[in-house]
């Protein structure tokens, strides 16, 4: 049963184009069920720019009470597998979204697809073409002069049908004919000047086998899937503007019941980032990357390999937005929105990731009179001397509590102390040799040692016992670290994530490659609290200082944890 859609359209000033096309198109009647369909070709792994074509679909027919499909547009089986099939469902589901009964494939149309090429034959919209690939070309031109006729265009329909038939069962070797629109070689969109529909490909298809010698172009076929399927408004970027006389010439001259239209919005481009199929295969067989899923490729699973969440990225797909114009959208939304998504959901955690050792001398005495203070202060536990402080897992969502253990040997990070400081540096150093543990003590600096190169390796230090969860008593203290116990913590590898290129357009060069970052991957050996190292995969933390991580999808275990930095906690984003 065929439901009506709606859609509020109370206040349709804020809405975009497309949008207010749908409304006005459901408001007249013209439209009685909205139908998307999400259209991949199942050949490469998706990426940033198909989130948004995934979020703007999906999001539409929600938002009219209408259904989208999920179709694979499969007619290049020299292109496709079966993996990529796989891997697409998989990432459309990750991210939230849920398709209109099974998912559909072009390949599934072929007998129809087929059944309207013999009838253009039939009407003389279409005949074979025996020229060559290269002689094709040639006569189809440029936009500055007419087109070239081929020697076979005024062929008979029972030579064209004959000719057509002899493809269908492979006669004809590949590259031998093909099967051509007859429209316009004079048209100044060189799409109408006698498209190719149909091509020979001895290829065996994921999903049909070898039915089939003969496979239709994409251009030929998404349309039609298109009104098979009834979609109402078919959604795509800009580059499909010049393809959009041939979408409606030929679903109107198969005379298919339902007729789709297209609409066509900016593509998304985003700086510092590479969303080419072609380029993106180049950093993956070059091994310039460790593969598609590599944390700093703008795949989705890359994406989701880095931490990246559902939510942060519908987001920045709506921040962005829908529009007739192409532009470069600032990275730092993107990062902007994935931080916004963590803030309240990520649990947090300590993790020293240049560790520093700091030898407590008063360790015993000090904690040894934890029990006199207020239990409202601290909650904690003496056990075999070592302190164990309750603590939130996250300071104001409700995700639990974890214990960290608090040892006489702990490790910071080198870079909370400094022989020698820079102007502005304001954590330890011999001027200033106290400060604040994060939900522990204050710790003051005794005497650094150092090795035969000048360099620190071990900081001496005492404790005021007085101070777990009181301010001290007569002075102030300056600066909050992070800390791990030397004893308890878990050694960890933890990989830091940065750009995967260092100029803001990389597509705009010659050599792409010639741009990539050097430094876009650090692996340090870190060190958790033990809490950390028992997270499931994908789970994602801030590590109190230093920026959010996930639990690596795959690398990581409680005995071997390992880590990704999904964003520093910088934002340089003005919402």
């Amino acid at each position: 049963m065929m439901s009506t859609a709606t859609h509020d359209d109370s206040n349709t000033a804020g809405l975009d184009f497309i949008r207010q096309v749908i409304t006005d198109d459901v408001a007249s009647g013209k439209t009685s069920q909205v139908v998307t369909r999400f259209p991949p070709e199942p050949n490469g792994y998706l990426h940033i720019g198909h989130v948004k074509a995934i979020c703007l679909n999906f999001s539409i027919a929600k938002e009219f009470d209408g259904l989208c499909n999920l179709r694979f547009d499969d007619t290049n089986p020299d292109a496709e597998e079966q993996e990529y099939v796989d891997g697409i469902q998989n990432d459309i589901e990750w991210l939230g979204f849920k398709w209109n009964g099974n998912p559909r494939y072009a390949s599934s149309y072929f007998d129809q697809l087929y059944a309207w090429a013999v009838q253009l034959i039939e009407q003389g919209y279409a005949y074979v073409d025996l020229q060559s690939a290269e002689e094709i070309q040639a006569g189809r031109s440029t936009y500055l002069k007419d087109g070239i006729k081929s020697p076979y265009r005024d062929a008979t329909v029972a030579e064209n049908l004959a000719r057509f038939e002899q493809m269908k069962n492979g006669e004809l070797g590949e590259g031998q004919a093909v099967l051509r629109a007859k429209i316009d070689m004079s048209s100044p969109n060189v799409h109408l000047r006698d498209p190719i529909i149909y091509r020979v490909l001895h290829s065996t298809h994921h999903q049909s086998g070898d039915k089939w010698k003969i496979y239709p172009m994409y251009d030929y076929a998404h349309p039609l899937s298109d009104a098979i399927e009834g979609i109402s408004h078919s959604l795509c970027t800009l580059e499909f503007v010049d393809h959009r006389p041939f979408y409606d010439w030929v679903v109107e001259k198969v005379k298919s019941p339902a007729v789709p239209r297209q609409y066509e919005s900016s593509r998304l481009n985003i700086d510092y980032t590479i969303t080419s199929k072609r380029k993106l295969r180049q950093l993956v067989e070059g091994g310039h990357v460790s593969g598609w899923d590599d944390p700093r490729m703008p795949t989705i699973v890359g994406m989701r390999r880095r931490g990246f969440t559902p939510e942060g990225l519908q987001d920045f797909c709506k921040r962005v937005g829908v529009s007739k114009t192409d532009g470069i959208v600032d990275v730092a939304m993107l990062e902007f929105c994935i931080r916004q998504s963590l803030e309240n959901t990520a649990g947090r955690g300590m993790a020293v990731l240049n560790p520093l050792k700091v030898t407590i001398q008063n360790f015993d005495e000090a904690v040894a009179q934890f029990a006199e203070l207020k239990k409202e202060t601290v909650v904690a536990r003496l056990d075999d001397g070592t302190l164990w402080l309750t603590q939130p897992k996250h300071p104001s969502a409700d995700l639990g509590s974890r214990e960290i253990p608090f040892t006489k040997e702990i490790y910071i990070d080198q870079s909370d102390y400094e022989l020698n400081p820079p102007a502005g540096y304001k954590r330890l150093s011999p001027e200033n040799n106290e400060i604040r543990l994060r939900n522990s003590y204050v710790l003051k600096i005794e005497k650094p040692i150092c090795d035969d190169n000048g360099n620190v390796v071990e900081l001496i230090a005492t404790i005021d016992a007085k101070t777990l969860g009181n301010n001290p008593e007569g002075r102030k203290v300056k600066g909050v670290i992070h800390w791990v116990s030397a004893t308890h913590g878990v050694s960890a590898e933890v990989r830091i994530y940065d750009r995967l290129f260092n100029v803001s357009n990389p597509a705009e060069s010659a050599n792409f490659l010639e741009h990539l970052n050097p430094e876009s991957l650090k692996v340090v050996q870190a060190v958790l609290e033990p809490s950390l190292a028992t997270a499931e995969n994908e789970q994602r933390f801030q590590f109190e200082r230093e920026g959010y991580f996930v639990a690596d999808r795959y690398d990581h275990t409680a005995e071997k944890p390992v880590f990704n930095r999904i964003l520093d906690l910088k934002d340089s984003f003005k919402a």
